[in-house]
């Protein structure tokens, strides 16, 4: 439900009896916070399942406030906006706020320390993020499904270097954008040290500058690039600098990339929804504890390698949990 909507029927309920009165006032409204445009759709039958393992469906007995489409601002500004609409969601006194992205959660907690936050899609520590006391006792308002980050990072730097073992020099593309970007690079950089690998950090600031990027990514002698969080980047425009530039992308292989190895966001929402049904159903977030993912999912695109002319040795296509042919 959109935020219009929703103020729209509140100014129409003044008319109702008051027994239809009250049977809105029961409907708990979920405010999603996140970074990009219609958030929530992107996750579809996941974020329902998640909802309705718990007793609710959205228009029958919850509302969802979505709120985002700040990815194609500057950094600076779109702190401010998630800011702006993190006040929002505490002032229409929603019953929870979910979060996608460390961002929107640590704005989220900065504004509120009674309405419960469950957050997901979360790389960095949530300890160390100032998220929850702990991961086993969060401890105050705020829980959620988080991943590994170094562990994630780490083991797809070296599954990509087994892929691409010509590739001595591997180039990390971000924009910087998450709270994450230093855990993340610091693991990059000890993964490619074992490994005897050349790391580059290559920034992209906005689409914009996406050619650029890759300009430098090929003067600088990269056999390999990696996809880090691009926010307001969008997939197909890397994948297609990456397919011009032949060059091998760990990022997107359902749109031609050549692997990805990361974890299952499918899981994660259905997982963070849960947690939702759980609260509106009386459960304490300081009571529940977050979610570590540590298993994750490894994707290998054949008929990118076939372009790219990479022979993918058969125990890396037998490990593999999705193989695209």
């Amino acid at each position: 439900m959109r935020r219009r909507d929703f103020i729209a029927g509140l100014g129409g309920a003044a008319t109702r009896p008051l027994a239809g009165r009250a049977q809105r006032a029961r409907i708990p409204v979920i405010g999603f916070l996140t970074v990009e445009p219609n958030d929530a759709n992107r996750w579809g039958a996941s974020f329902h399942e998640g909802l309705k393992e718990a007793g609710y469906v959205e228009g029958q007995n919850l509302a969802i406030d979505y709120r985002g489409g700040v990815d194609k601002l500057p950094p600076r500004l779109r702190m401010d906006r998630l800011r702006e609409l993190a006040t929002e969601l505490v002032r229409l006194q929603v019953a929870v706020i979910l979060t996608s992205n460390d961002g929107p959660a640590v704005t989220a907690k900065r504004a509120t320390s009674t309405i419960p936050i469950v957050f997901f899609n979360i790389g960095s520590d949530p300890v160390t993020l100032g998220l929850v006391a702990s991961i086993n006792r969060p401890g105050g308002n705020v829980t959620g499904a988080s991943f590994d980050s170094p562990q994630l990072v780490a083991k797809g730097f070296d599954l990509l270097c087994q892929l691409v073992p010509t590739a001595e020099t591997v180039a990390y593309l971000t924009n910087g954008a998450l709270f994450s970007f230093e855990e993340t690079k610091n693991s990059l950089v000890a993964a490619a040290g074992e490994l005897g690998r050349q790391l580059i950090i290559v920034e992209c600031p906005s689409e914009d500058e996406l050619g650029h990027s890759f300009a430098t990514i090929v003067e600088r002698g990269a056999g390999a690039v990696i996809a880090g969080p691009l926010i307001g980047v969008s997939a197909d425009a890397i994948v297609s600098l990456a397919a011009q530039h032949k060059i091998p992308l760990s990022g997107f292989p359902s749109r031609g990339g050549l692997m990805s190895y990361g974890v299952d966001f499918a899981d994660q929402i259905r997982i963070a929804a849960g947690l939702v049904g759980q609260i509106l159903n009386g459960a304490i977030p300081a009571d529940l504890p977050v979610r570590r993912f540590t298993k994750f999912r490894f994707v290998i695109n054949l008929r990118t390698a076939k372009q790219l002319n990479l022979s993918v040795p058969q125990h890396l296509v037998a490990r593999a949990d999705e193989v695209i042919e």
